[in-house]
């Protein structure tokens, strides 16, 4: 029998097409409650900056908009990149949110800075080392949420132990995840190339701590379910146009989705798109299931994190919806 499979929500807060951050936040907030009595158990918000297609910039704000909006789901950041931030400002912020609306928090850490260079001289001006000391970044920060006293105290935050996770898109997160005993993250939405080899780095490198005593290892992984394969199909198309305004360095907001791809994309750019940014469950139930097998036959994580690039809010939801009836037949297999 196969492990049960956890499932978890990242959201990147996507400013769809003729619309703004305000109306992003609402579809943000939307989905939060439409899940909030699901069996997904925490609801990710990421960080990004200097993109007016995406209104993720402010996460920790976001994450008590959506705190006071939901009763149940966990809320956290997919994730806090620490590079642009003190980890006592970080341990502070979330610790007044502990203290406001209980456990409910997780923190996931990112070493990159989620933007630009130019935008991450803007964040720290010229202090990168938050990209070279993540590790002790987040050895500092788990101080600040511990019950050890510390020379300078985070209050509140301190003895909170709000769960901590290590985000990555490569091995060297691997490598500091293991080490540290923490949970893994990796962002196979769209990064995929490296998952398999980071994730054996991680099982084969992993330390037991107060926090995790067996690795537990997590994938965000994009998610596009319909009643039928050809309704997924054409939604699908929302995020091919999305990934090839990026790939085109021609972003702007989410698109809706068309009737034929082959009038948007040349050959090259199709490969790309979906090599690079892959979706890797998608159409009806039943063909979502045998993509769920083989990639748990290959990767057998502990949690995977849906990521939806879908633009009608109905569909968005009803795609939710339908990965959890899909896991939750696959735990009862």
């Amino acid at each position: 029998m196969p492990k049960r499979l956890n499932i978890s929500a990242l959201n990147l807060v996507p400013v769809r097409a003729g619309t703004d951050a305000t109306q992003a936040i609402e579809d943000m907030v939307g989905l939060a409650k439409h899940i909030d009595a699901s069996k997904y158990q925490r609801y990710w918000i990421s960080e990004h900056h200097n993109m007016t297609s995406i209104a993720s910039s402010a996460t920790r704000i976001l994450i008590k908009h959506i705190l006071e909006n939901t009763k149940n789901i966990r809320v956290g950041s997919g994730g806090v990149m620490l590079p642009n931030h003190s980890p006592l400002i970080v341990a502070e912020e979330f610790g007044t949110m502990h203290a406001i609306y209980g456990d409910r928090l997780d923190i996931g850490l990112g070493r990159a800075p989620g933007t630009d260079m130019a935008t991450a001289n803007a964040i720290r001006r010229s202090n990168h080392d938050g990209v070279f000391s993540f590790k002790s970044e987040i050895e500092e920060l788990k101080r600040y949420l511990s019950t050890v006293p510390t020379h300078v105290t985070a209050y509140p935050g301190q003895g909170t132990e709000i769960p901590l996770y290590v985000l990555g898109s490569s091995t060297d997160s691997a490598h500091i995840a293991a080490e540290l005993g923490l949970p893994y993250a990796f962002a196979a939405h769209f990064a995929p190339a490296k998952m398999e080899n980071a994730f054996k780095i991680y099982d084969d490198n992993f330390r037991p701590s107060n926090q995790l005593e067996a690795p537990y290892k997590m994938a965000s992984l994009n998610v596009i379910m319909a009643d039928t394969n050809e309704e997924a199909e054409f939604i699908k198309t929302t995020h091919y146009l999305n990934i090839l305004n990026l790939i085109r360095n021609t972003r702007g907001q989410l698109p809706k989705p068309v009737e034929n791809m082959e009038e948007h994309w040349a050959p090259r750019e199709e490969q790309a798109v979906k090599t690079q940014f892959p979706v890797a469950f998608s159409g009806d139930k039943k063909k979502a299931m045998e993509e769920l097998r083989l990639f748990q036959n290959q990767f057998d994580v502990d949690e995977i994190m849906a990521v939806s690039y879908i633009y009608d809010m109905d569909a968005l939801k009803k795609s939710y919806d339908l990965f959890e009836e899909l896991v939750d037949e696959y735990n009862g297999e």
